[in-house]
C-alpha cells in the first residue's frame, strides 16, 4: 500500500508541475516592456532612422493619393481617403450553403509606408499578454487594423515593430516590411534583427507560411504546421484566415477569410489563400495567426464576423493604419 501511495503521490506532483508549466508557458503574462509607448519615444530619440519619402524611392510608390495637407478626409461605410493614404475594404462571397465562403479584402495605398504601424496588447511587450484586436485599434487612433501574428504566444523569432527591435530568436520563415513601402519573404536564421534595420526594415512578422514569392505560390503550403500548445498543429483545411501581400511598393493587400461557420462562411484552404493573393496582382504574401484571431477592423468597428458568432478572441498586436 505505502509504495502505491508513493507512486500516487509522484503521479500528483507531475501532474501539478505539468500544470504548472503549462500554466506558465501558455497564460500566465511575462512582461518584458512595460510601456512600450515610453520605449518608443526613448528609442527615437536617440536613434535616426531616416525615414523615407516617396521620392526616396528607386520606383516611387503607386499611391495615387492626396499629398496636400489641405485636401480633407473623405470617409464612407468601406473606404477612407486623406493625405497620403487610400483605404477600400470589399466584402467578398461565393457558394452557397456549407460550401459559402465570406472574406473581406483591404486595399490600401500608403505614400509613406511608415504609415504602416504595429502595436501590442496592453501598451506592453512580453508573452501572453493579449487583447481585443478592436480595442488595441481604439487605444492606438487606427482607422485600419488586422490581427498580427500572435508573437506573444511564443518566445522565438525576429520581432521588429516600427522600427525598433525587440526580440531576435530566428527561427522559420519570417515577412520583412520596409520603410520604403516593399516586402520580402526572408529566412530569419540566416540574419539578425540589426541587420535587417541596417537594410531598413520597419516591421517583421513570424507566423507563416510565406504564401506568395515573387508572384508564385510557394511550394509546399499544403503541409505546414504551427506552433502550437502541444508540438505542432496543422493549420490546414477550410479555417479562418489572416494574411497581407504586396502588389508594389506601398500597395498592400489584406485579406481576412471567416470560417468554421456553415451558411455563412466555411473558411479557405491555405493554397486557395495564396491563389487569393495572387489573383489580386500580389507579388508577395504572407499568412498570419487566423482562426478565432482572424479579424480586420476599420472605422470603430470590426468588419468580419469572426466565427460567425462575432466574439473576437484576444491576440498580442496588430498591424494598423492611423487615423
Amino acid at each position: 500500500m505505502r509504495i502505491v501511495a508513493a507512486f500516487a503521490a509522484v503521479a500528483a506532483l507531475t501532474a501539478l508541475v505539468g500544470a504548472f508549466w503549462v500554466l506558465d508557458r501558455f497564460v500566465i503574462a511575462h512582461v518584458e516592456i512595460a510601456d512600450v509607448a515610453a520605449h518608443e519615444a526613448a528609442f527615437y530619440a536617440t536613434t535616426t532612422l531616416n525615414l523615407p519619402t516617396a521620392s526616396d524611392n528607386e520606383t516611387p510608390f503607386a499611391a495615387d493619393v492626396p499629398t496636400d495637407e489641405s485636401v480633407a478626409a473623405s470617409i464612407t461605410d468601406d473606404s477612407y481617403v486623406v493625405e497620403g493614404i487610400s483605404i477600400t475594404i470589399e466584402e467578398v462571397s461565393s457558394g452557397s450553403g456549407n460550401d459559402r465562403i465570406t472574406y473581406y479584402v483591404a486595399d490600401v495605398v500608403l505614400s509613406d509606408a511608415t504609415s504602416l504601424r504595429s502595436a501590442f496588447a496592453e501598451n506592453a511587450f512580453g508573452t501572453n499578454i493579449v487583447e481585443y484586436t478592436s480595442d488595441i485599434a481604439k487605444e492606438n487612433g487606427a482607422v485600419f487594423a488586422i490581427n498580427g501574428d500572435y508573437y506573444g504566444f511564443r518566445d522565438t523569432g525576429i520581432v521588429i515593430r516600427n522600427g525598433i527591435p525587440y526580440r531576435d530568436e530566428g527561427a522559420r520563415t519570417g515577412l520583412a516590411i520596409y520603410r520604403d513601402g516593399t516586402m520580402a519573404i526572408y529566412d530569419e536564421t540566416q540574419t539578425t534583427a540589426d541587420e535587417l534595420i541596417a537594410t531598413g526594415v520597419w516591421n517583421t512578422l513570424s507566423f507563416g507560411p510565406a504564401l506568395l514569392d515573387g508572384g508564385d505560390v510557394v511550394d509546399g503550403i499544403e503541409y505546414v504546421e504551427v506552433d502550437g500548445y502541444l508540438g505542432k498543429r496543422s493549420i490546414q483545411g477550410q479555417q479562418p484566415r489572416t494574411g497581407v501581400g504586396m502588389i508594389e511598393a506601398g500597395h498592400f493587400v489584406f485579406i481576412v477569410v471567416d470560417g468554421r461557420s456553415p451558411g455563412y462562411s466555411e473558411g479557405m484552404t491555405m493554397t486557395a489563400f495564396a491563389e487569393l493573393f495572387s489573383s489580386l496582382g500580389c507579388e508577395v504574401a504572407y499568412n498570419l495567426d487566423g482562426g478565432g484571431s482572424a479579424t480586420m477592423y476599420f472605422n470603430g468597428s470590426v468588419v468580419n464576423d469572426p466565427l460567425g458568432r462575432g466574439d473576437e478572441r484576444g491576440t498580442s498586436d496588430i498591424l494598423y493604419v492611423g487615423s
